[in-house]
C-alpha cells in the first residue's frame, strides 16, 4: 500500500470519528433541551394556559366570522367584501 492510501484510510477514519461524536453529541443535547422544554411546559401557570385557549377561541371565532363574509362574496365584483346585488332584468 502507498503512503497516499494510507493517508486516505486515517482521513476517512477521522472523518468517520468525527461524525460519531457529533451525532453522539447532538442527540444528548436534544434529548437535554427536550427535557428542558417539557419542564418549562409543565411550570407554566394554569392562568397563563387559560389566556392562550381563550386567545385561541377567539382567533378561530374570528377567522371562521370572516370565512362566512367571504363566502357571500361575488366574483363579478372584483373581491369586494360587499355582498353582490341581483341582477335586474329590464322591464
Amino acid at each position: 500500500m502507498g503512503v497516499v492510501s494510507k493517508a486516505g484510510d486515517w482521513a476517512f477514519k477521522a472523518f468517520s470519528a468525527g461524525l460519531g461524536v457529533a451525532t453522539i453529541f447532538f442527540a444528548a443535547t436534544f434529548s437535554a433541551n427536550v427535557y428542558r422544554g417539557l419542564s418549562w411546559h409543565n411550570r407554566q401557570s394554569s392562568l397563563c394556559s387559560f389566556l392562550f385557549c381563550s386567545a385561541c377561541c377567539l382567533l378561530t371565532l374570528f377567522i371562521g366570522l370572516r370565512r362566512k363574509d367571504l363566502k357571500s362574496c361575488s366574483s363579478k365584483n372584483d373581491g369586494l367584501r360587499s355582498p353582490a346585488l341581483p341582477h335586474r332584468v329590464a322591464s
